[in-house]
């Protein structure tokens, strides 16, 4: 199995999840965390990623991290000095139109959003509140483009985007789609040796759909075209999905793959969990496993059965532990306080 990974954390693609499954991996086999300094949650993004902002890293000493995983806006020179030459790049993506769907709900608070009613005011006149120079403008336009360390104001030229997707695919080994989430697991676990049980999850940092809104396609347009640079970003890599699943797995094996992750999942969530899955946050018994709510959004969460063995309690909490949470914990574990 692959132990070396950079995984760019886009925002609101499913990457939570795919977090959990890292930090699940890590945890188990013992492998070292790249965290923020002092255990923070970003790697000081929206700055580029510096290998300076990483906990128990120096210049002088050549020490190696096993994963990066945190909030970062990429910059693979700097990640190089932090993972070993051998790591695996990946990261997942989600169609724009849905990712600032979503980014207006949670982000509200952010200079673009906090004069504006809806989406739709928004892209009528988007200059009207979007400002180029504002320090928080990318959760507003091309958010992909800008985690990927591009500028999201940047020309769309065809000549610009093939040049953009050609860097991507030059530092990435693969990048998975949030839309196809099983069939990207699937596509994880081959790639980095992985056994069924790594890559399966439950969802994490997911909306109550009363707070999900769908758009007229006069918008979705509008959308696709003050998003461009992620629009080509994903539709890009969504066809070299396909293809490589086309030549690594087959559609056939994919498909019996899929059935047996999901097979896993419900046996899983039929053992671990209270109920029939998420719930509000109100209703989350335990403190602990509650998410941290953002903006409009309402994050839902999970109820852990009563009575689990020792064992089993541990592997279902991990399923459903939130990101920050989780992160702590392990920050603590890799770098733990001096004794009083």
């Amino acid at each position: 199995p692959k132990t070396d990974i950079v995984f760019l954390k886009v925002h609101k693609s499913a990457s939570s999840t795919v977090m959990n499954i890292l930090f699940r991996f890590g945890e188990t086999h013992n492998l070292t965390f790249a965290f923020p300094q002092g255990g923070g949650f970003q790697l000081y993004y929206p700055h580029h990623f510096l290998a300076r902002f990483v906990q128990g890293f120096s210049p002088l000493s050549p020490r190696r991290f096993n994963i990066l995983c945190h909030h970062m806006r990429f910059l693979q020179p700097e990640v190089q000095k932090v993972v070993p030459s051998s790591a695996v790049y990946f990261s997942i993506l989600r169609n724009p139109v849905q990712l600032m769907e979503s980014s207006f709900v949670y982000y509200k608070g952010a200079s673009a959003f906090s004069r504006v009613r809806s989406l739709e005011e928004f892209l009528r006149q988007p200059y009207r509140y979007y400002n180029p120079a504002s320090g928080d403008r990318h959760y507003a336009r091309n958010l992909i483009t800008f985690d990927f360390g591009f500028n999201p104001d940047g020309d769309a030229s065809p000549e610009r985007v093939q040049l953009m997707l050609k860097a991507i695919e030059a530092s990435f080994d693969f990048v998975l789609i949030s839309e196809y989430f099983d069939e990207s697991m699937v596509l994880l676990k081959e790639m980095l040796c992985w056994d069924l049980d790594s890559v399966v999850s439950f969802p994490l940092n997911t909306r109550d759909s009363s707070t999900k809104s769908t758009l007229p396609d006069s918008a979705v347009e509008k959308l696709k075209a003050w998003n461009r640079l992620d629009w080509e970003i994903y539709t890009h890599f969504n066809r070299t999905f396909w293809e490589r699943i086309e030549r690594d797995i087959g559609r056939e094996r994919m498909r019996r793959e899929v059935k047996a992750l999901r097979e896993r999942q419900a046996e899983l969530a039929r053992t671990c969990l209270q109920g029939t899955g998420s719930v509000a946050p109100k209703d989350i018994k335990d403190s602990s496993l509650r998410p941290l709510q953002h903006g409009g959004a309402r994050i839902l969460g999970y109820n852990l059965k009563q009575g689990l063995g020792e064992e089993l309690e541990r592997t279902c909490r991990r399923l459903v532990t939130p990101e920050l949470q989780y992160s702590s914990l392990l920050y603590k574990k890799q770098f733990p306080p001096p004794p009083p």
